[in-house]
Order: C-alpha cells, then sequence, then structure tokens
C-alpha cells in the first residue's frame, strides 16, 4: 500500500478521521490531498454576505460590527447576538448561554465564521458557527500563516469547518508530497506545457497569487480528462480486439421490402447514420455505437432497420426496454410498420417475413413458452422485451444484434448478460432520447462511437410551451383546461403528467421531504393556490407534489367533467397497463393522466396538448423527453408547464428555459450546469463518489478532445501502461468496482 493510500487515521488521529469520513467521504491521504479548496479569499479582502444560501454549510471571512448579550426573560441563560459585516451585507451570529465570548468577539475584530446559514425572523444568521478570529491574539498565528497569500475555502460540513480541513491538509503536505507520484508521461507534460503533480497539489492549495491556483488547475484538469480518456481507451481497444460475424442486408430482402413499403422518405440524417451502421454491422469486429438524437428524430426506424439487416444476414436482433410499457409500445409500433412481414412463417405472412415477438415478466405461461421457443430456434428474428431477456432460461439460435433503449436505465451486467447469449459478441447499438453535449459524450459514452440524429421526419408539428403560473395568475390554469377541452373538440387528444402516483406514498416521489411534512391533497384547487412563503420552498415545506390519482378525481370531477379520463402509472397491473395504452392509441381515451412512465417511446400521433403539473419538480432533460410525446401527427403540439413557484425563483428560470427553445442540446447544456457537471461521473448517476472536480465538461473542450487524442495514442503505444506504473496506480484507484461498472454502461 502506498503512502497515499494510508487511512488519514494516522496522519490527523481517531477522532478527526471518523470525522472527515462521515461528514465528507474522505478516508486516505490520497483522498484529503485531491479535496481542492472550492474558492479562495485574498487576506483582507471581505467575502459577500448577500449571496448566502439557506441551508448551505459557508465560511464567511466578515469583520465584527456590534455584540449583544440578551438574557432570557423570566428563565435562566442568555443570548449573545453578533452582527458581522463585509462592508456591504450584516449578517447575525448567535450563541446561547455562552456569553464569555464577548471578551474575544469584539468589535473591530475580523475572522472566520463558519456555520449552516438559517433564517430567524426573516433574516439569515448562523447559530453557534465556529469561528478563527484573525485580529485577535490568539489569531496571530493564523494570521501569519495566510498573509501574502490566499486563503482557501473547502467543501465542508458543519462538523468539518474549512479553517479546520485546512490545518489537516497542511499536515498531508508536510509529511506526504514527496510520496506523491506522476501519472502524466513526462513528453506529454513538455508538449503541453504542464507543471509536476506534487508542485500542482502545492499549489493549489497554497496558492500565493492567482497564477499559481490557474498552472494548479490547468495541471489537475489533465489529469481528470487523461486518466479517464485512458480507461475509455482501454475498453475500446479491448472491444475492437473481439471477434464479431459481419452482418450485411442481402439485395431484395427484408430490408429492401420494408423500404419499398415506407409511406414517407428518410431524413438526410436518417440515412447518413444508416450508413454508418450499416458499415459497423458489416465488420468483423463488433458495433458499439451510440445513437442519440432528438425527440422524435426517427431513431427507432433507424434500429429497425438495422435489425432488419441483421435478419437478412441470418442473424437474430433484439430490443431491450427498460419498462413494460415501453416495450408493449416498441412491439406493437414495430409490428404495425412492418405488417405481414412481421408474420414471417404464419398464416397471410410475407415469404421475406420473420416473427417479432414480446417478452416481458407479467406475460402468460403458455405465451411465454411459445415466445422462448420462437427465440430459441429461430423462427424470431426480432425479440423485443424488459429484463426478461436477460435470464437463463432465454436463449437465442444465432444472435447479432443489441439494441438497448434508454441505455441509461440499465447496469453494464444486465447489458453484457444479454450480449453473452451470442456465440461470438454481437454487435451493440444503444439509444438515448436524451441529447449529450459533445464533450459529455466524449467523457460518459466515450468507449462508444457516436451517432447523433438532430433532423426531425417530414409530418412532424411544431410544438409551443408555456409556463402557467397557477398561484400568481389562476385564470391561466383556467385557460390551460380549456385548451384542453378545445383539442379533444377538434378529435385530439391530452396528457396531464404527474411527479407522483399517490394511491400509496406517504413520502412523495423518492421520499421527498416536503410529501411528508404536508397535508394529503384534497383539492386540486386548493392544492395550488397553497403558496409556499417566500423561502420555504429552500426549507423543504412544500406541499406534496400532485399525483395522478387526485388529479386524475378533480378534473373528472371539475374542469374536464364529461370527457373520458383514465390514470397511467408504474403499479397499476402490466395487463391494466397495456390496456390503457391500447385505449389511447386507439383514440378511445380523451386525456391519459400519468407519471413519467410515458417519458419516452410512447407514440401517439393524436395526442395534441400536454399539461405538465407541479413541472418545477422535474428535470430540464426530463420535461424535454416529456413534451415530445405531443406533436408527433400533422397538427400542432402544445406544452403546458404548471407551477406555483414565484417568478423570481431558480425554478421559474428552469421552466422559463424549456418553454424559450425546442434545441435540446441546449438545454442539455442548462441541465448539466444547474445539477453542477461534476455529478456526471458523480452520485447523482453513478453512486460513486465524482472524479470530476476541477474539469469541466462544458467548458474544456480543448483538454478532453487532446486527452482523448493522447490517451488513444498511449492505449495504441502500451495496452497494460507497462511504462506507466504511476498511471496505472491512479488508473486502479479511480475504476473501483462500481465506477467501472458506470462507465461500461456507456
Amino acid at each position: 500500500m502506498g503512502a497515499l493510500d494510508e487511512p488519514l487515521t494516522k496522519l490527523v488521529g481517531d477522532r478527526t478521521a471518523k470525522v472527515l469520513a462521515d461528514s465528507l467521504k474522505l478516508r486516505t491521504v490520497g483522498d484529503l490531498l485531491h479535496h481542492y479548496p472550492r474558492r479562495y479569499v485574498e487576506r483582507g479582502q471581505l467575502t459577500s454576505l448577500d449571496e448566502l444560501e439557506i441551508d448551505e454549510h459557508v465560511t464567511v471571512l466578515a469583520r465584527i460590527e456590534k455584540v449583544t448579550l440578551i438574557p432570557f426573560r423570566g428563565r435562566k441563560g442568555d443570548r449573545l447576538e453578533v452582527v458581522v459585516t463585509d462592508g456591504r451585507s450584516r449578517l447575525s451570529l448567535v450563541f446561547f448561554n455562552q456569553g464569555w465570548r464577548q471578551k474575544e468577539l469584539r468589535p473591530g475584530t475580523q475572522g472566520l465564521f463558519a456555520g449552516k446559514v438559517g433564517v430567524f425572523n426573516r433574516a439569515r444568521q448562523l447559530a453557534s458557527p465556529d469561528y478563527q478570529l484573525l485580529d485577535e491574539a490568539d489569531g496571530d498565528n493564523a494570521a501569519a500563516q495566510f498573509a501574502g497569500r490566499l486563503i482557501p475555502v473547502y467543501p465542508a460540513s458543519a462538523q468539518m469547518p474549512s479553517w479546520k480541513l485546512s490545518l489537516c491538509v497542511e499536515t498531508a503536505l508536510t509529511k506526504h508530497l514527496s510520496d506523491v507520484g506522476e501519472p502524466l508521461p513526462a513528453e506529454l507534460r513538455e508538449r503541453h506545457g504542464l507543471i509536476g503533480l506534487p508542485e500542482a497539489l502545492e499549489l493549489i492549495h497554497r496558492p500565493r497569487h492567482q497564477a499559481d491556483r490557474e498552472r494548479a488547475q490547468e495541471r489537475l484538469r489533465w489529469d481528470e480528462a487523461f486518466v479517464l480518456q485512458v480507461a475509455l481507451a482501454q475498453r475500446r481497444a479491448a472491444d475492437s480486439a473481439l471477434p464479431a460475424k459481419p452482418r450485411e442486408a442481402r439485395p431484395d430482402g427484408l430490408l429492401d421490402a420494408f423500404d419499398a413499403r415506407l409511406p414517407f422518405t428518410l431524413t438526410e440524417g436518417q440515412r447518413k447514420v444508416a450508413a454508418e451502421i450499416a458499415a459497423d454491422l458489416a465488420s468483423d469486429h463488433p458495433m458499439h455505437r451510440l445513437l442519440q438524437g432528438e425527440v422524435g428524430s426517427g431513431k427507432t426506424m433507424v434500429a429497425l432497420r438495422a435489425m432488419l439487416a441483421v435478419v437478412d444476414a441470418g442473424g437474430q436482433a433484439v430490443l431491450l426496454a427498460p419498462t413494460e410499457v415501453l416495450a408493449q409500445q416498441h412491439h406493437r409500433s414495430v409490428v404495425e410498420m412492418m405488417g405481414d412481414l412481421a408474420e414471417g412463417g404464419l398464416l397471410g405472412g410475407s415469404d421475406l417475413g420473420t416473427r417479432v415477438v414480446l417478452l416481458t415478466g407479467s406475460m402468460g405461461v403458455p405465451a411465454r413458452r411459445q415466445a422462448l421457443l420462437d427465440m430459441a430456434c429461430g423462427d424470431a428474428g426480432i425479440a423485443i422485451g424488459t429484463h426478461a431477456l436477460i435470464e437463463d432460461k432465454v436463449q437465442f439460435q444465432d444472435l447479432g444484434l443489441v439494441v438497448v433503449d434508454e441505455q441509461h436505465r440499465f447496469g453494464v451486467e444486465q447489458r453484457d448478460a444479454l450480449r453473452a447469449k451470442g456465440e461470438q459478441p454481437p454487435h451493440l447499438l444503444v439509444m438515448t432520447a436524451t441529447p449529450i453535449p459533445r464533450t459529455v459524450a466524449m467523457t460518459v459514452f466515450g468507449d462508444l462511437e457516436t451517432s447523433v440524429l438532430d433532423q426531425l421526419p417530414a409530418g412532424r408539428s411544431p410544438i409551443s410551451t408555456h409556463v402557467v403560473p397557477a398561484v400568481e395568475k389562476p385564470n391561466f390554469l383556467t385557460r390551460a383546461w380549456e385548451r384542453v377541452r378545445e383539442e379533444v373538440s377538434k378529435g385530439h387528444q391530452a396528457y396531464v403528467v404527474c411527479p407522483r402516483i399517490g394511491d400509496e406514498e406517504p413520502d412523495g416521489p423518492k421520499g421527498g421531504k416536503g410529501a411528508k411534512r404536508g397535508r394529503r391533497a384534497e383539492d386540486l384547487e386548493e392544492l395550488l393556490d397553497d403558496a409556499p412563503d417566500e423561502g420555504a420552498a429552500a426549507e423543504g415545506d412544500r406541499r406534496p407534489p400532485l399525483s395522478v390519482v387526485e388529479t386524475a378525481a378533480r378534473l373528472t370531477g371539475g374542469p374536464l367533467a364529461g370527457l373520458r379520463v383514465e390514470i397511467l402509472h408504474g403499479r397499476l397491473a402490466p395487463e391494466a397497463k397495456d390496456e390503457v395504452m391500447r385505449r389511447f392509441a386507439a383514440g378511445e381515451v380523451d386525456v391519459l393522466v400519468a407519471t413519467t412512465v410515458i417519458e419516452v417511446g410512447v407514440n401517439v400521433p393524436n395526442s395534441t396538448a400536454m399539461v405538465i403539473m407541479d413541472a418545477d419538480r422535474f428535470g430540464v432533460s426530463q420535461l424535454h423527453q416529456l413534451r415530445g410525446r405531443v406533436g408527433r401527427g400533422s397538427a400542432p403540439g402544445l406544452c403546458l408547464l404548471v407551477t406555483d413557484m414565484p417568478a423570481a425563483s431558480a425554478a421559474r428560470a428552469r421552466l422559463d428555459a424549456v418553454a424559450g427553445t425546442l434545441d435540446g442540446f441546449q438545454l442539455s447544456r442548462i441541465d448539466l450546469e444547474q445539477r453542477r457537471e461534476g455529478d456526471v461521473l458523480g452520485q447523482a448517476q453513478s453512486g460513486v463518489k465524482s472524479s470530476l472536480k476541477v474539469l469541466s465538461v462544458l467548458e474544456d473542450e480543448e483538454v478532453i478532445v487532446t486527452a482523448r487524442a493522447e490517451a488513444t495514442r498511449l492505449v495504441a503505444e502500451d495496452p497494460d501502461l507497462a511504462a506507466h506504473p504511476d498511471l496505472r496506480t491512479v488508473l486502479e484507484s479511480l475504476l473501483d468496482e462500481d465506477r467501472a461498472a458506470y462507465m461500461e454502461k456507456g
């Protein structure tokens, strides 16, 4: 075990090490050295106090303006109130029964104050904060330590304020900086003018001026980009070394027959991507391609044509969907598009056709047995299903292509279990309806070649999107329901989307705090009129999210009375879900009140309107996906985003952004910026600690592109990194089992 892998107990003692591990997940010397400051303040510079966010753990540099000791009325004890200022704003500090602090907290004294921002009497305050005085005698050492250079402010916690972290880091630097290895090859550092890693770590923690910080960040940015790209390059190299059976469509075969029946012409983008996929399928190495595209850009059509080409070549193809609703929708759409070409070997089926089977966990025994038999003997050229396709009993005669829809919902074990059902590794096509910025695709999905569909097929109609501020302008909500009725009167259909189900979810979606503390909804208007106090949303005191069950009941007895309203959510029985979707697709339902189960894949061209309740509780990309369910036919689409958040809130800004553009790639950048892009490989998606701390996948495109080229070259020359032991060590540390599995989901 290297020095940087040593547990922090040896460096800072058991008690401090436990706090670092529990509150910040820092367990080794290396973890501590790579826990970088999130900002810096200059000696004597006053920190802005008017930008502090409620519930945030902060460290502020400020000067004490006023100190007041207030005895409690009618009981023992007192409250010490300290007002600090940065010259523009003020912040209150409060200490209970600690009047003795008056002797050191004197007006005019400057210090660092750390705590959790709260609210009392509508003013922000820190209750019983930690502090370090810089101008008093006790603070002389700290002042000398910080004099002449920047003061680092670390991501901290209530138990471990920034300056205590700084002391721990100082100890680590003093004892272990010489133990730091050098993962970047010398020629690469020289080529790009990068400093060594030990120097970078010292300058990021001990910068004397901004230029030091910038040099350190440039080097650390390269570390994060290069190590990740080396891991992806190794994955690509391993995949390209595998053998695969070429799969070329035969002339005048199934694919040509299908194309001849298409009632429309493929877009230029679809033809271009189809050519890329065809070239991959003809290779003797397995295709590994990511197909991403705008909502409604025709990804399923491209994937189906690839599957037909594989069937033409004597193989079988499988389409894996994340939900039964989506699998059933795909099966229904494919069968309808293929017609008698989907009935190969059956009475009335085409001589050129094949069989298309569906396999889900809820299917009855006879239907399931027949589907398994058709796949095993090769009669079914195309299988569509859910996780049920991965079970051991599922066998194929000659699996040639695996298509994974909404790939981010599947783990690497699931994907590889399906690929393992082929005698040789099958070709792989993964699809996502979420547009991904180029550098994100290179970072997160860097082991895959990428194809992009950004052109809508002919016949798709524009979608107009509007924000409906239900509290500020309740007449707008009334008008929203009138618009739904108008669309239905024209023979069209509508969706109403809600954040939660509402039948047995006392804690709201994913255990939301607001749902837990709120009362149960009894009236839709009452809920929408129940606006939170200013700042209440930040403290988790919002009412429960609106639900499918309650909203549907309110609508059928109120603004949508007389219309055919049905509900759809994930806890309905599979046969009930399928029946609701069948009736909605057939036009037998006017309004479908649903959860996000309709987010992807659902294709009902007659649906022209969507009302999204509590739209602020959804992400930007999710809203974009949802509204893609309307405007899929010749009539224009309408999406109404209902919210009770105030106009100046960040939530309203997100909704305004969605309403302002139909460009999914632009919205994906906004979404990523708001989620803090460090989450790209972080807890929000992978469940493990983020490896991106300095690198910006949006702003550092040049570094990522160059690092990818350098990594590809290095892995080609030294696949096992035999000549680069420090790089191999860092790579092994980064790619623990969980994160490696996440990356391979790409």
